[in-house]
């Protein structure tokens, strides 16, 4: 078993909880020009001009319609389908792993990483951005999830051990962050 596509399989599924179409893209594009990736049957259609393009488009459209606030409150709907779909999709590709690990394993690794991604980042991350700025802050956030999810992307397929570090240090940073929190408004209420 290859442990470091199972680490590439990981970043580039929670990449898609960001966007869906940057890390097929990536995944695509490093297929088709690299030996950085080789993709097995069927995954290999990936690397067809056609799902290049195609994936070149929509990557176009998800960035363009994260920037309006009433078309992405729609496209966030339909990405919470496509999101999750995406990463199992780019974890069964990637992984390295298909033959060793059934199929329906990795489809759903990938779509748990991508949908836990997508969750956090639309029922948590968004609200209390949109909360805290009053919407301005939104393009900004959204920009920023654009160009996380193309490095974290390309630094899975580059150096999948190093992400996988800071992926678990990025964890454990939040959960700190989160508890931190809870515990100051918990000390604010016996207070008052």
């Amino acid at each position: 078993m290859d442990i470091l596509g199972i680490f590439s399989a990981f970043g580039l599924s929670a990449s898609a909880g960001l966007n869906a179409y940057i890390p097929l893209l990536v995944v695509s594009i490093l297929a088709r020009f690299t030996n950085l990736i080789e993709l097995n049957t069927p995954w290999d259609a990936l690397t067809s001009w056609w799902v290049i393009g195609l994936l070149t488009l929509l990557s176009l459209i998800e960035f363009f319609a994260d920037k309006f606030p009433a078309i992405n409150h729609v496209n966030d709907i339909i990405q919470t389908f496509v999101r999750p779909a995406a990463g199992a999709i780019v974890f069964a590709a990637s992984a390295e792993v298909i033959t060793n690990i059934h199929p329906v394993l990795s489809l759903a690794a990938g779509l748990l990483v991508a949908g836990g991604v997508h969750a956090t980042k639309s029922l948590a991350v968004r609200p209390a951005v949109t909360a805290a700025t009053g919407g301005a802050g939104n393009i900004p956030v959204s920009i920023l999830e654009d160009i996380v999810s193309t490095i974290l992307s390309i630094l899975a397929v580059v150096i999948p051990v190093v992400l996988a570090c800071a992926l678990i240090i990025i964890t454990a940073w939040i959960v700190w962050r989160f508890q931190k929190k809870k515990n100051s408004l918990s000390l604010q209420d016996r207070s008052s």
